[in-house]
């Protein structure tokens, strides 16, 4: 979108949540989608995920990861996010992240301290980074033992071919459906959460986690 993204930013809510308000309404579904916010700061855009229920608006997660590399140019629209709120429904505990998170592992580990049973990532990854994203759902799902929902678009635009293959992988890393590479395609499954307990309990990556490792990655990371 890029120069439209100023064009097409809304506020949230606003027009594009209550139509998909409506439609969850209606079909009794939870839908996330993503989308550029207006922000209450004049001139400030940023790269939404959106969750919706039955019962209107959960609530929503701006986009903290923006690349700026290749043919991405995200900083130039968007302001970075500053929080990783989970977000309690009738489904689960469910976090957000979208595309270019998935790269950075911290951000799906505060997640899952925080609660969340499921995160969801909304993506639109050219065919050259298949191979890393796949990589990605597997460890962000096995290292939090949390079920992870990877969606991809499909399809052409600017010259970049975006290769699909959402999937659902397991917090044993078991991945229980996967859509198709390169063409549009639609899977459903039923996912148990109370493997995400059992998962914790046989591997405890969660209650083994040595918090004062995130000091020195906070140091580390201001010196690199």
């Amino acid at each position: 979108m890029q120069d439209e993204v100023y064009n097409l930013a809304e506020p949230i809510p606003g027009p594009s949540v209550k139509r998909v308000e409506k439609l969850a309404k209606e079909h009794g579904l939870h839908i996330v989608f993503g989308m550029p916010e207006e922000s209450a700061v004049k001139g400030v855009i940023h790269n939404t995920a959106v969750l919706v229920g039955p019962g209107g608006l959960i609530g929503k997660y701006r986009k903290i990861h923006l690349p700026t590399h290749t043919v991405f140019e995200e900083r130039r629209y968007y302001r970075p996010g500053q929080e990783a709120p989970v977000f309690s429904t009738s489904l689960g505990t469910i976090g957000l992240t979208i595309c270019y998170d998935l790269y950075f592992p911290e951000l799906t580990r505060l997640q899952a301290l925080a609660g969340a049973q499921l995160i969801v990532c909304i993506s639109a990854s050219p065919g050259l980074r298949r191979r890393f994203f796949e990589g990605f759902c597997l460890s962000r799902a096995m290292e939090n033992a949390v079920y992870l929902a990877y969606v991809n678009r499909v399809g052409i635009e600017d010259g970049n071919q975006f290769w699909g293959g959402s999937r659902v992988v397991a917090p044993n890393g078991s991945v229980l459906v996967q859509c198709k590479y390169d063409v549009e395609d639609y899977q459903a499954c039923k996912v148990d959460l109370d493997e995400v307990s059992r998962a914790r309990a046989f591997i405890p990556t969660i209650k083994d986690l040595e918090p004062q490792l995130f000091d020195q990655l906070r140091t580390k990371s201001r010196e690199a």
